[in-house]
């Protein structure tokens, strides 16, 4: 059995340019999955990965025992040093997972889809991906200028959301826009109407921007819908995560709770 105990490894090198490189993952159209947790969400969406790196405490664990047999994959035993260099996490885990993700789908002309544009902190799109998930939003594409989706620290915020979702990475959104059949809806400030008064049922692309700049231009003159979420006097803004699950979940109240099949 192959034991990883150099730096100088082939494998160890390219794990640890995907753990820190977004070009690599790019052009492997790999990840890493680090944790029991994201490679048993993987499992449950029927992914499978291609490597599994185990520690040497992490083969005494049971519930890692466990996700290896359901893996059907041969453990990679690796140094705990070497294991602490490819995961951001304070605690090490004992477990990562090599996989690669699928080819995006082609973006969807109806539905229900979430357009993030230009939001780059990985820990809000991460959130807002497991927002996302939760609302039964069947397409989320994402700007150029937002976070690598891939990249561990959205990974991780995502808490396997990202098994769930298709994503489409460096959309242009307001290409998309155009082609979308249903409504588009923004949070913007001019023409705005309140979010509880608004009609947020059938097909829908919701548009959230960073905090700060919003959506771009480009993709404001594209919104027949613009909203506005009510809050108290003397507050300008929210975080961008928050007013994704706000705005979601006034969609999911107006359906009465009945979410779209992802197809």
């Amino acid at each position: 059995m192959e034991i990883i105990q150099s730096r100088h490894n082939p494998l160890f090198k390219q794990l640890h340019k995907l753990s820190t490189q977004r070009r690599e993952r790019l052009k492997t159209h790999q990840t890493l999955l680090d944790g029991p947790h994201l490679l048993a969400s993987a499992l449950d969406a029927g992914w499978r990965p291609e490597r599994l790196l185990v520690t040497p405490q992490g083969l005494t664990s049971p519930e890692i025992a466990t996700l290896v047999q359901r893996a059907g994959l041969p453990p990679t035993p690796i140094d705990p040093a070497l294991f602490a260099e490819l995961s951001e996490l304070p605690s090490p885990t004992g477990i990562l997972a090599l996989t690669t993700w699928p080819a995006a789908a082609a973006p969807r002309r109806d539905g229900l889809c979430l357009l993030l544009d230009g939001v780059q902190d990985p820990g809000n799109v991460g959130t807002i991906l497991r927002t996302a998930a939760a609302a039964g939003v069947q397409q989320v594409l994402l700007s150029p200028g937002c976070a690598d989706v891939w990249s561990p620290k959205v990974l991780r915020a995502g808490m396997g959301a990202h098994f769930l979702l298709d994503l489409i990475e460096r959309a242009d959104l307001p290409a998309f826009a155009d082609a979308f059949h249903g409504v588009v809806a923004a949070t913007l400030l001019d023409g705005a109407v309140d979010l509880h008064q608004a009609t947020l049922t059938g097909d829908l692309a919701l548009a959230l921007g960073a905090e700060g700049q919003g959506v771009s231009p480009e993709l404001a003159a594209r919104a027949r819908l613009r909203l506005r979420i009510p809050m108290a006097p003397g507050v300008e803004s929210l975080n961008v995560g928050a007013a994704a699950a706000i705005c979601l979940y006034e969609r999911v109240r107006q359906h009465g709770g009945v979410f779209p099949a992802r197809d």
